[in-house]
């Protein structure tokens, strides 16, 4: 015997969902056309009108520089990219990287201001540490529920799982850096007589840089791991040719695209932690 009826959650999900969806239908719309159409011509016309060898050439001598004129990232990033121009697969890198992008992007522009609202208020931060803890602990397949729901296929519901699943990290390290800065340099600045603002952007932050570039690291690490499962709802990529490769149960063609987004996250991971670096040792 029951103890007590079913909840019907599934239900008031499905419900909620449907009157956002009709409530908001209008920005949906333009979120899908307007920025899908935008993210489309960063990847298909900017992107793809970069001759491939300039592009290597930029991202090695950048490599170069960032990692304080040593051969190692430079010579992985040339053999790298040029493998996968080899494999035929640059298109699909092009679009993996315009989904990482944007997706960091926007993560970022979200997570870091809500850090610092965290860092701020005592009862922000215990709201939002559990919300956290929900987005970061959810399976990231659950995400493609909402945004198929909202944005239909492509690369913008793509972009919008891998925002939610990502932009906790952002959150966390940049609350975690600005508490974690000098009580005596926060007494030092209110003695001079700093604003609030003064004190955030001149002190707290710029002491905090180091920390809140790690969280950074991180959310760019995590939308790139949404690639393959962004592309289950049409979002292009290196992702979509692993999927094909599993329908087809084609081990090479999976392989060789896995490859190249593991080159990527490496070159990706190795030019955020050298730019942590150069910016730690200068503060």
């Amino acid at each position: 015997m029951e103890l007590m009826p079913k909840l019907p959650v599934a239900e008031w999900i499905s419900d909620a969902t449907d009157w956002i969806k009709t409530t908001f239908s209008g920005i949906f719309d333009f979120i899908k056309d307007d920025f899908g159409d935008f993210i489309e011509f960063f990847a298909e016309t900017v992107l793809m009108s970069i001759p491939i060898w300039l592009f290597i050439t930029v991202v090695a001598v950048l490599a170069f520089f960032v990692s304080k004129k040593r051969l190692g990232l430079p010579v992985f990033s040339i053999v790298g990219l040029w493998f996968i121009q080899n494999q035929e697969l640059w298109t699909e890198l092009m679009n993996t990287f315009t989904l990482v992008i944007f997706a960091s992007l926007i993560s970022v522009i979200i997570g870091v201001p809500f850090g610092i609202w965290m860092s701020k208020s005592k009862p922000v931060e215990q709201i939002l540490t559990p919300v956290l803890d929900f987005m970061q602990t959810m399976p990231a397949f659950v995400y493609l529920i909402p945004a198929v729901a909202f944005f239909s296929i492509g690369m913008v519901p793509g972009v919008f799982a891998s925002v939610i699943f990502a932009t906790p990290p952002t959150v966390r390290f940049t609350n975690l850096g600005i508490r974690q800065v000098s009580h005596e340099l926060i007494e030092a600045s209110d003695a001079f007589g700093t604003t609030g603002t003064q004190k955030l952007f001149k002190v707290q932050l710029p002491m905090a840089k180091k920390t809140i570039m790690a969280g950074i690291n991180q959310t760019v690490m995590l939308s790139l791991s949404m690639v393959v499962i962004a592309s289950m709802i049409g979002a292009k990529g290196l992702g979509q040719t692993v999927i094909t490769g599993l329908q087809r149960a084609d081990v090479g063609t999976g392989f060789v695209a896995g490859l190249g987004i593991v080159i990527l996250a490496i070159i990706i991971d190795r030019f955020a932690q050298n730019l942590n670096t150069q910016r730690g040792d200068q503060a």
